[in-house]
């Protein structure tokens, strides 16, 4: 089952195996507040899925209980098998995470950075693997810079860095390209797909850049007002909606759907 969502249970390509995020009923209320209700779906290893919204749909909020930061109010998660409340910490061994605004060492060079958040991953000897990695990003020119003299796209270069010293199996960024230059876009853009095809690591992508979506994500899910309105595909959703001429339209039309199905 795949598209606009009737019910509380959502999938994508559930029949197939290799399922490396199981979200069930997952909830978060605040009070009286519901910043994420009921939402469920199914990402199988190997996807690139764009999980996009307005701001204050409850993305960040998801990605914060699926990475462990956030215990859920209600429902379960797994993340590379394991449950995110109770196998928390082999759960936080399996992903690489990348926030919004990343909080590195302004005094520190890009090496220094990343070998104390290394050895902070359980990294015992870092440095060849820090190599390998800026390598990898075509980052080495930033490795004797402070991070106080880099750029807002070096630092997410760096972020990237981070967050996949320990090979993780499953990476989550959440909204990466917020405060890039068009060009910072593209080369953030080049990277996730680069580790995608390379390493076949599975990439969750909070985004509200509906461009970046077509051109990175094999899939993806809309949240509106914390509701799992939509997901499937993104062939499948260029698909189905012949009629709309960008996404921004297909966006607004799923969304408008979703609204009325929830009332």
């Amino acid at each position: 089952m795949s598209g606009l969502i009737q019910g509380n249970y959502m999938e994508i390509d559930g029949s197939l195996p290799n399922i490396v995020i199981d979200v069930r009923s997952l909830t978060k209320k605040y009070g009286d507040f519901v910043a994420v209700n009921n939402v469920s779906f199914r990402v199988r290893k190997g996807e690139v899925f764009g999980f996009i919204g307005h701001n204050g749909a409850g993305k960040t909020t998801t990605v914060n209980m699926l990475t462990t930061l956030l215990q859920p109010t209600s429902g379960i998660a797994k993340v590379a098998g394991f449950e995110i409340v109770k196998e928390y910490m082999e759960v936080k061994k399996r992903i690489g995470y990348l926030p919004e605004n990343l909080q590195l060492y302004e005094s520190m060079t890009a090496y220094e950075n990343l070998a104390y958040l290394g050895k902070l991953s359980g990294i015992v000897n870092p440095d060849a693997r820090i190599l390998e990695v800026l390598t990898f990003l075509d980052a080495t020119g930033y490795k004797d810079k402070k991070i106080g003299e880099c750029s807002k796209g070096m630092r997410q270069k760096i972020g990237i860095a981070q967050a996949i010293l320990h090979k993780p199996e499953v990476l989550f960024l959440d909204e990466p390209t917020s405060g890039l230059d068009p060009q910072g876009v593209k080369q953030l853009r080049d990277s996730v797909l680069k580790l995608n095809e390379q390493t076949g690591m599975t990439i969750f992508v909070n985004t509200h850049l509906l461009s970046e979506v077509t051109r990175m994500c094999t899939s993806l899910g809309v949240l509106s007002h914390g509701h799992l309105i939509y997901v499937d595909s993104l062939a499948k959703t260029l698909e189905r909606f012949k009629n709309e001429e960008s996404l921004e339209e297909i966006y607004l039309s799923i969304e408008h759907g979703g609204e009325a199905n929830a009332k």
